[in-house]
């Protein structure tokens, strides 16, 4: 990899491991998702990342790959898609978890109940790192 190859997957890293603090300090996001108990898997580029969300708080994020490690339902999508969706201002079809589905950068599989029946609240906590971008101009 690259040295500017990984300084932007580093950077990547850096906004999705700052979720748990992104969505755990908002009050109603973490309210919304206060009957929602599940594991997701998060996938950005070849980088896997498990998140364990517990009553609408990020319990833990861990790394992986880990062969072992369960999930209900899976959002991959390669570094480029997720660069764009995390700007401040996304530009058209990369502001949307199924724009970007629709347009090919993002595959969603596995279980979709838990992910249709909180929709809104997986939208807000994938979009939560937008304001590290925003903060960074």
């Amino acid at each position: 990899m690259m040295p500017s190859q990984a300084s932007t997957s580093n950077d990547l890293a850096a906004m999705i491991e700052h979720l748990p603090d992104l969505v755990n300090g908002d009050a109603a996001l973490v309210r919304r998702g206060r009957t929602l108990t599940v594991d997701v898997l998060i996938e950005i580029g070849a980088a896997p990342y498990y998140l364990s969300i517990a009553a609408g708080r990020i319990a833990r994020i861990e790394r992986g790959p880990l062969l072992t490690r369960s999930w209900s339902f899976a959002i991959r999508g390669s570094e480029h898609a997720w660069r764009q969706f995390w700007l401040p201002m996304p530009p058209p079809h990369f502001h949307d978890l199924f724009a970007l589905a629709k347009r090919g950068e993002f595959r969603i599989e596995g279980d979709f109940y838990p992910l249709m029946s909180n929709l809104l609240y997986f939208k807000d906590v994938l979009s939560a790192p937008r304001r590290l971008a925003g903060e960074a101009h």
